[in-house]
């Protein structure tokens, strides 16, 4: 039994039912949600008696407002529903004690009570984020729950409850709930009790399993033939740019590959959801704060536009990029590239034809469904008529724009590729075309937004100037540049202008406010602070691309690395020295991809610099079983190694 199938989702607000105990449950259907009423994001936050229970009216929400109103005790923040899982105790309000919860896995011979949370993973229905309900009734062939942001459609008359699943018990005393078609699976129940008696035993990992191992193939393994095809476009452009058929630019790296364990590799993944979440909340507690976007250095002629491209577009985003130090003392993400990042084509076709080709079986590949979300993510992104892919005249470029295209052509979508800006036009109405003809109206650009808003920067000086000097200037008769097309209203482009936000570094000491001390995260100031004098720190543009104009300095402000660039001249923030792990002489960095929101891939970058450039080498990843890894750091298999090398 449960709401009637049948009947429209209801508006977002609507009440759908009252659940056992008097706690409401509303629709989630946030296309329908009044903008006039919810202007913001602030707007949609629940508070119940000035504490606050999440986001109306998600899953969580519920959850933890049912808590409240029932028991007097919440959970703390978490970002994802499935995360509920791995809490160890709820929180009274009114005194701030811990009552310990305990976790039973789907499955267990202990059944949920009423007033256990259900918990969903992610996937299916449910991906990204997992789900949480909560019981409210056990019978030995079926559950009753409360839920909101499932089907938003209102209860039956009379009925107390969102809806029934199915359970069953095995003849060994197992308690098993089944969730319909289409839905992730169930992970199991949280309970409020002291009694831990068939609880699942919630520890910390070992935190061995968190360094990166290095290893190498036989001098054997290497192929006898080249292993890219030149027929492909994307693999000839690299071939082109790296000089053959090679993953790195050292000869003596070829054989070379690092591993990553199966607990560090699901943590990655988690990290990579968690962090695009929280990114999106801080670009939308940035948008709302002039003063903070003015730390941006964006000029202020631009701001209603990247407000209006975050109102209308903020679920638009296509892939982006994190880096991450990975190490026994954590991980640690360094920035987000959300803006034209690179190494697509590395991690999700590269990478594996290597492994393909050098016999290399170890474990799995980290990159082997990247390609098939970003089609995905391309076929969900609404494109109409052509998409131009505009880029520069660069051959790393060119392959990764080739790899994209690959992708929103098998999504069905029609591409033109445009390199640099000549050939560009204008038509009778004003709009720039291509060398065609045709109006450019869609695209996807290897450009950094950063390159068009520098031209509206010097723009603003050439209008004062001219302004200054009785000066009149036709636009369109002059030859289109970047920013004539990328920000053109009648334009929709990949990825959206809010992007700017969340990839300028200036975002960082936001997040660092909004999350402060989140296991992920590093610390992160306009200034240089005391603390950072003393145990050193590192100094970036707000701007920049590739690691350059970086400075690290260790305590007391001594030098240890920087890089040149073009962007000295920009605002810097400055981060807590987590320097990347030292492995087999080069500096180690993961980074992950995200794909319309959640983990897409993984690659690895190595450099003898403690600073990562456009010019590191790229190596492939594998991920292996824990037991593996720890058998193979542990120190007599160290001893055995070093025992079989000749002297």
């Amino acid at each position: 039994m449960s709401s009637d199938s049948h009947c429209p989702p209801a508006k977002f607000g609507t009440l759908l039912g009252v659940g056992a105990g008097g706690v409401p449950a509303y629709s989630s259907d946030y296309a329908t949600a009044d903008r006039a009423q919810l202007p913001n994001r602030e707007a949609y936050r629940s508070y119940v008696d000035g504490h606050f229970m999440g986001y109306k009216w998600q899953c969580v929400e519920l959850a933890r407002r049912w808590l409240y109103l029932t028991k007097g005790c919440v959970f703390d923040d978490i970002s994802m529903a499935y995360d509920i899982f791995r809490l160890r105790s709820l929180r009274v309000i009114a005194d701030g004690t811990l009552l310990p919860l305990k976790s039973f896995r789907n499955g267990a011979r202990r059944p949920p009570a009423v007033g256990s949370l259900l918990i969903w993973n992610e996937g299916g229905e449910f991906e990204v984020t997992g789900h949480v309900a909560v019981v409210t009734g056990v019978l030995a062939d079926r559950v009753r729950i409360i839920e909101q942001n499932h089907d938003n459609r209102v209860w039956p008359a009379g009925q107390d409850y969102a809806r029934e699943l199915m359970a069953t018990t095995t003849e060994d005393g197992g308690y098993w709930v089944s969730c319909p078609t289409g839905e992730a699976a169930i992970l199991g129940w949280v309970t409020q009790t002291d009694d831990g008696s068939g609880a699942e035993e919630i520890i910390d990992p070992d935190r061995r399993l968190f360094n990166l191992q290095p290893r190498e193939l036989p001098p054997a393994a290497a192929p006898a033939k080249p292993w890219l095809d030149p027929r492909q476009p994307d693999e000839a452009a690299y071939i082109a740019m790296m000089g053959g058929c090679t993953l790195t630019a050292d000869p003596a790296d070829q054989r070379k590959y690092f591993c990553v364990s199966e607990t560090a590799y699901k943590e990655l993944k988690r990290a990579t959801n968690e962090l695009h979440a929280m990114f999106l909340r801080a670009t939308d507690f940035v948008l709302e704060d002039d003063a903070l976007l003015a730390r941006f250095c964006i000029p202020p002629v631009l701001w209603p536009r990247i407000r209006a491209s975050w109102q209308h577009r903020r679920h638009q985003m296509i892939t982006g990029r994190f880096d991450f130090a990975v190490c026994a003392e954590g991980i640690k993400a360094y920035e987000y590239n959300a803006d034209s990042a690179s190494c697509h084509m590395e991690c999700g076709k590269v990478q594996g034809k290597w492994a393909r080709a050098f016999g290399c079986d170890v474990g799995r590949c980290t990159g082997g469904h990247l390609h098939d979300d970003l089609v995905e993510a391309w076929e969900d992104a609404g494109v109409e008529g052509v998409l131009h892919i505009m880029q520069d005249h660069d051959l790393e470029e060119t392959y990764h724009a080739l790899y994209m295209r690959s992708a929103i052509e098998k999504a069905g979508i029609r591409c033109k590729t445009i390199t640099g800006l000549g050939g560009l036009g204008w038509d009778a109405e004003g709009r720039v075309v291509d060398a065609d003809g045709e109006p450019i109206l869609r695209v996807w650009k290897t450009w950094a937004w950063e390159t068009a808003i520098d031209q509206i920067r010097a723009e603003c000086a050439e209008d004062d100037e001219n302004a200054r000097l009785h000066r009149a200037v036709d636009r369109c008769a002059l030859p289109p540049r970047l920013s004539d097309v990328l920000l053109r209203p009648e334009v929709m482009v990949h990825e959206p202008l809010w992007t700017v936000i969340p990839s300028n570094k200036a975002i960082l000491p936001v997040m660092w406010m909004l999350f402060p001390n989140h296991p992920y995260l590093l610390n992160t100031q306009y200034e240089v602070t005391d603390e950072f004098r003393r145990k050193g720190y590192v100094a970036k543009p707000i701007v920049g691309r590739c690691g350059s104009n970086i400075r690290i300095y260790a305590a007391n402000d001594g030098l240890i690395a920087g890089t040149s660039g073009q962007f000295d001249d920009r605002d810097q923030i400055y981060q807590e020295l987590f320097p990347l792990p030292r492995i087999g002489g080069d500096n180690v960095q993961i980074s992950t991809f995200s794909v319309a929101g959640s983990y897409g891939g993984a690659c690895v970058r190595v450099d003898p610099s403690p600073i990562i450039t456009t010019h590191s080498d790229v190596l492939a990843l594998r991920v292996v079983a824990d037991a593996e890894m720890l058998r193979r750091g542990s120190p007599r298999a160290k001893a055995r190694k070093r025992r079989a090398v000749p002297t």
